[in-house]
């Protein structure tokens, strides 16, 4: 069920409206209703700023927006958000629809839009959405991205350890008796003849030497992080 109002007519009076937005990656669908929950229209728009602009100017031809809500402000709804941040009034995050009355009834983009149209209406299943601007944004970010890396380095140590284990007694013999930093910055530094990579040998060696290179790549990836994120900190003082 689709309703396209014209978008270049503007009513004649400008009655209240509250909209709800069903996001996705590529499309998000808009629902506008009024003050009775009356559904005026429904239309979809692209995920770039020209479609932010667009579906706000689409949402103010049905009338005065009131409150917006949106489904996954911290996900695909981010961009949007922002942008309804700086140019709209309230905004609000609606939950999503439980899973299981999805399954039950079928997924609907249309419907799910009118669904966060009320919600916005009667504030239900509504919370303020988290800022995605700033200093605690840019910190977040920092942090997920350091995080990512301390767990890849951690299953890149894995991975090196039980190669070891594996390893041909020729290349074992070569990496006893070192400490793990030794051990790591030895295979880092290796230069395996890759020549004849069917030799498992030289095919462990070439194996060892790039986790080597890789935990070392990631240590340093950590530092840096972490130093951008204190940086925030110390600037911010938050």
């Amino acid at each position: 069920m689709t309703f396209i109002p014209d978008a270049g007519k503007q009513p004649q009076s400008r009655i209240p409206v509250f909209a709800g937005v069903d996001t996705h990656k590529e499309v998000h669908v808009a629902a506008v209703v009024d003050t009775a929950g009356t559904v005026l229209g429904t239309h979809s728009f692209s995920t770039t700023r020209a479609g932010y602009r667009a579906l706000l100017s689409w949402v103010r031809s049905n009338g005065e927006l009131v409150r917006i809500g949106i489904e996954g402000t911290g996900s695909y709804g981010a961009g949007l958000t922002r942008h309804l941040a700086r140019n709209e009034g309230t905004v609000l995050e609606v939950d999503r629809p439980d899973r299981s009355d999805r399954r039950r009834k079928g997924k609907d983009d249309d419907l799910d839009a009118i669904n966060a149209a009320p919600a916005a209406l009667h504030e239900r299943r509504t919370t303020i959405p988290k800022s995605k601007d700033g200093a605690v944004e840019a910190l977040r970010i920092l942090r997920v991205a350091r995080a990512q890396a301390v767990r890849e380095r951690r299953n890149t140590l894995q991975l090196l350890r039980t190669s070891i284990v594996a390893a041909p007694d020729e290349v074992r013999d070569q990496i006893r008796n070192l400490t793990r930093m030794q051990l790591i910055r030895h295979l880092a530094a290796w230069h395996p003849d890759v020549s004849n990579a069917t030799d498992p040998v030289v095919a462990y060696r070439v194996a060892l030497k790039s986790f080597g290179r890789r935990y070392l790549e990631l240590t340093d990836e950590i530092v840096d992080l972490g130093v951008m994120s204190r940086d925030v900190v110390s600037a911010t003082r938050l």
